[in-house]
């Protein structure tokens, strides 16, 4: 099953009210019985009934929450020993492409080869000038010269003391050149459900968050799944910069379905209705009854655009409505047009 928080649209750390009244929305809006022409309704009905069942519980909420939270440490964790692994194996490869040795090598030509860089700087250091490698600090040309008796100090306890100093402290600047500079903290990202009344008025919503509230502005041109990014509004670290936040908008479930920047609806027409065709109107998203003409002979699914009736875009400019005809019987069985779907299907006529 889905995570039962995405298929209701609310967050972790929604209450009771909200989960019971995000399920009511919903169900009313996925129930088969509105939805006769969808194959998927009920396996919709179904996933948000199961995902209700689950939230409402508090016990189990909390094993699901438990889980969840164990299965994210847990891919976090494995994600770290590949990367490790791919490290390792990088560093083995580097050491074995740099194993043949021509001469005696420096120290820092040991941590290059060991970090991946030696072969050709081995090979260019072997190839330079006396002057050039006494220049750049390697020591290619103290292996080959004996040593001075002027110099007490150089033993070979001494030597094996220096190099050793030399190889770790080339390994620190390695690693500290290598390390990745963290100045600011993760980005918090969290859902923040709006209606379609809030987008046209272009509302500035509240959403708490860990114990915070975010104000967010719904501006032209936003839709569903728009992404919001508000600056150094998300997780809080010691020394480092915050975060942001990244907020998601997604609708709620009503009357209207979000298409871009466009607006669908259902205009149940009766059968004598769609053959004939008629006058009549719909509920547009400011609340108004818009007049619709209802063509002669309009199959179910056929769609009537109401220009300018949509959601607002970011040049201002607004989008459509577009009314989807449904068929629909009367109440009661009608004895008359009993008969007349008879005699079409039959070929009798009377």
């Amino acid at each position: 099953m889905r995570d039962p928080y995405a298929v209701l649209g609310v967050h972790r750390d929604a209450g009771q009210e909200e989960i019971k009244a995000a399920w009511r929305v919903l169900a009313k809006a996925v129930h088969p019985d509105q939805n006769q022409d969808d194959p998927f309704a009920s396996i919709r009905f179904t996933e948000a009934g199961r995902a209700y069942e689950l939230l409402r519980d508090p016990e189990r909420r909390s094993r699901y929450d438990r889980a969840h939270r164990n299965a994210e440490v847990r891919r976090e964790m494995e994600l770290r020993r590949m990367e490790q692994m791919r490290r390792q194996q990088s560093a083995r490869k580097a050491q074995a492409e740099g194993a043949p040795q021509s001469g005696p090598e420096s120290a820092e030509d040991m941590v290059s080869r060991i970090f991946g860089a030696g072969a050709n700087k081995q090979q260019t250091t072997a190839q330079a000038a006396p002057a050039s490698a006494a220049a750049s600090g390697e020591r290619q040309t103290a292996a080959k010269a004996p040593p001075s008796p002027a110099e007490p100090a150089d033993t070979p306890a001494a030597r094996r003391a220096t190099a050793a100093a030399d190889i770790i402290s080339g390994i620190i600047r390695r690693i500290r050149g290598s390390r990745p500079v963290i100045d600011k903290a993760p980005d918090l990202a969290c859902d923040l459900v709006v209606t379609v009344e809030d987008m046209l008025k272009q509302a500035k919503m509240t959403l708490e968050v860990n114990g915070e509230s975010l104000r967010v502005p719904l501006v032209a041109g936003t839709t569903d799944g728009t992404v919001i990014r508000l600056k150094e509004q998300g997780h809080r670290i010691q020394d480092l910069k915050r975060g942001d936040a990244v907020v998601t908008v997604r609708v709620a479930p009503g009357p209207f379905r979000v298409d871009g920047n466009d607006l669908r609806t259902c205009l149940p027409v009766t059968i004598e209705n769609a053959v004939l065709g008629c006058e009549t109107t719909v509920l547009g998203p400011d609340g108004e009854d818009l007049p619709v003409t209802v063509p002669a002979w309009s199959s179910s699914d056929q769609v009537i655009c109401l220009e300018g009736h949509g959601l607002t875009d970011a040049d201002g400019q607004r989008g459509n409505l577009l009314v989807e005809i449904r068929l629909l019987l009367w109440e009661r069985p009608d004895d008359k047009m009993i008969d007349l779907m008879r005699s079409l299907r039959e070929g009798l006529y009377l």
